[in-house]
C-alpha cells in the first residue's frame, strides 16, 4: 500500500541567484503572485493524499530569514529549516541534513527554484524509488548546455556528469539531470558522506551519488516529466517570465480540458485557484486573483480583473470591469467599466452599467445601477432602480452610515442620499434631489433648491 510508504522531502532553496536582481532570495521571486518556493510547499502537502508525509527539511541560505518571514515554520510540523552557512554544492546542501533525515523513509530531493513540477511527477519518483531503490527524473532536451548529463551502458543509468567536467562526447549527449530524485534516507545518508569535491568546481556534488548507487549494485529507474517545463529552473527575469507564460498556458489548458472557452490562452493570467462552470467564455487580457468562482455560460468580456469572488450563472462581465470580494447572483449584468469592491452582493437579475462603482453594497433581485453612480454602505431592495449620477453619501468625514433602500424605490438621476437614511418601499425621489430625511412608503420626494428665471439676461462680454 502506498500509504504506509513514508516521505521525506528535502527543499533545496539556499542558492543566491544573483543573475535574478533581486534583493530577497532567488525562491521568493514570483509565479502567478506566489514565490516560486510556496508552488513546491503546495505541491509535497498534497503528497499527504498517496503517502505517509514526514516533515520536509528545507535547506537555506542566502537571505533565509526572507524566506522564513514568508513562510514561517514555527506554528507547523509540516516543514524546517536547516540553514547552509557556506554554499559548497547540492551534496553538502543534502549532508547538512543527515541528522534530520527519517533512515526508513523514502526522501525526495526537489529545489525551490523548480516551481511547476506537477505532484503526479513527484510520486513517480517517489514510486520508481520504492521499486527499484533509487527514482531519477530525467528529460530530453533539445539544448542541453549547463545541465548534467546521463551516462548510460547498455540503456542503464551508471553516472552524471556535470557540464563542467563532460568530454566533448559527453556533451553532445541532450538527456540531462534535473536534480529530482528519490531513494531510502539510511541510502542517502551513508552514499552522501562518501560524495568527495573533487572536481572543476570545488562542490560536493549530489548526482555522485548515482555512482555510488550504482558500485553498490542499485538499478537507477529513471522517470520523465510530461512537459519539459515542469523541470526548468528560474535563475535570471527571462527565465522567470518563460516559467509564468508556461505555467498560464498550463492553466489555460487544464480549464479548456474541462470544458471553458478561452479567447485565447496565452492571454488569460491566473493567480490563484479558478473553479470555471460548463460552457463559461473568458475573452483576451482577463485576470483571476485568489479564490475565484465563476458559474455555467459567464461570459467574461476582455480586460477583466476578478479577484476572490464567486460568479454565478448565465452572468455577463462586460469589458474593462473590475470586480473584487464580491457574490454575484445568476444572471447579473455588470459593466462595461465597472468597479465592484469588498462586500458587495448582488440578488438574481440585477445590472450594474457602466461607470458604476460599489463597495459593501447589497442589490436584491432585478435591482438596476445603470449609469455614473457610487452605492456605498447600502442595501437595496428587490425591483430598485438607480437613475445616473446618484450617489449614496455614506462618509461624513469620520464615521460610515449605512442607506436603505427598500423594494420597487425609484432614484431620478443626479441625487445625491446623505446617510444615514432610508427610502421606503415604492417611494420616489425626483432627479436631482439631495435628501437627508427618510422617505415614506409610496411617497415622492423632491430635495431641490427653487428655481429662479431672471428675464433680459445680459451675458458677459469679451475685455
Amino acid at each position: 500500500m502506498k500509504a504506509n510508504i513514508k516521505v521525506q522531502p528535502i527543499i533545496l532553496a539556499a542558492g543566491k541567484g544573483s543573475r535574478m536582481k533581486s534583493k530577497t532570495s532567488k525562491v521568493l521571486c514570483k509565479i502567478a503572485n506566489k514565490p516560486m518556493i510556496g508552488h513546491i510547499l503546495e505541491k509535497t502537502e498534497t503528497l499527504s493524499r498517496t503517502y505517509t508525509l514526514l516533515q520536509s527539511l528545507i535547506v537555506v541560505g542566502y537571505k533565509s530569514e526572507d524566506i522564513i518571514k514568508a513562510f514561517p515554520a514555527k506554528n507547523t510540523s509540516s516543514y524546517k529549516y536547516i540553514e547552509q552557512k557556506e554554499q559548497l554544492g547540492t551534496g553538502h546542501a543534502i549532508k547538512i541534513t543527515t541528522n534530520l533525515i527519517d533512515h526508513d523513509a523514502i526522501v525526495v530531493v526537489l529545489y525551490g527554484d523548480v516551481p511547476l513540477i506537477e505532484s503526479e511527477t513527484i510520486c513517480s519518483v517517489i514510486n520508481a524509488a520504492a521499486d527499484t531503490g533509487f527514482g531519477l527524473l530525467t528529460v530530453k532536451i533539445d539544448n542541453p548546455s549547463g545541465y548534467g548529463r546521463i551516462i548510460r551502458s547498455e540503456k542503464q543509468i551508471i553516472k552524471i556528469v556535470e557540464q563542467k567536467d563532460a568530454s566533448p562526447e559527453e556533451q553532445n549527449i541532450n538527456e540531462v539531470n534535473t536534480g529530482i530524485l528519490a531513494a531510502k534516507g539510511a541510502d542517502i545518508i551513508r552514499w552522501v558522506d562518501q560524495l568527495s569535491n573533487n572536481n572543476s568546481q570545488n562542490e560536493y556534488y549530489l548526482t555522485d551519488i548515482v555512482a555510488l548507487a550504482v558500485s553498490e549494485g542499485y538499478q537507477i529507474s529513471s522517470v520523465h516529466p510530461k512537459d519539459e517545463h515542469e523541470v526548468l529552473g528560474a535563475n535570471d527575469p527571462k527565465q522567470l517570465a518563460a516559467l509564468e507564460r508556461a505555467y498560464q498556458l498550463a492553466q489555460a489548458e487544464k480549464l479548456i480540458a474541462k470544458g471553458a472557452y478561452i479567447a485565447d490562452p496565452h492571454r488569460v493570467d491566473i493567480r490563484g485557484k479558478l473553479t470555471i462552470g460548463a460552457e463559461a467564455h473568458i475573452d483576451i487580457n482577463t485576470l483571476f486573483e485568489g479564490d475565484v468562482i465563476v458559474g455555467d455560460r459567464v461570459n467574461i468580456e476582455p480586460n477583466c480583473i476578478i479577484r476572490n469572488s464567486t460568479i454565478g450563472n448565465d452572468c455577463q462581465i462586460k469589458a474593462n470591469s473590475y470586480i473584487e470580494s464580491a457574490t454575484i447572483g445568476n444572471s447579473v449584468s455588470i459593466g462595461p467599466f465597472a468597479r465592484i469592491r469588498e462586500d458587495s452582493v448582488f440578488g438574481d437579475n440585477s445590472k450594474i452599467g457602466n461607470f458604476v462603482e460599489t463597495k459593501k453594497a447589497t442589490l436584491g433581485k432585478d435591482t438596476k445601477v445603470n449609469h455614473l453612480s457610487y452605492i456605498g454602505d447600502a442595501k437595496l431592495g428587490n425591483k430598485v432602480n438607480i437613475g445616473a449620477g446618484t450617489i449614496t453619501c455614506n462618509y461624513d468625514g469620520k464615521n460610515k452610515h449605512q442607506t436603505l433602500i427598500e423594494d420597487e424605490v425609484f432614484i431620478g438621476s443626479n441625487s445625491a442620499l446623505i446617510a444615514p437614511i432610508k427610502i421606503g418601499k415604492g417611494a420616489t425621489v425626483a432627479a436631482g434631489s439631495t435628501l437627508t430625511k427618510e422617505v415614506k412608503k409610496s411617497d415622492l420626494a423632491v430635495g431641490r433648491a427653487n428655481q429662479k428665471n431672471i428675464q433680459n439676461w445680459k451675458k458677459p462680454k469679451d475685455r
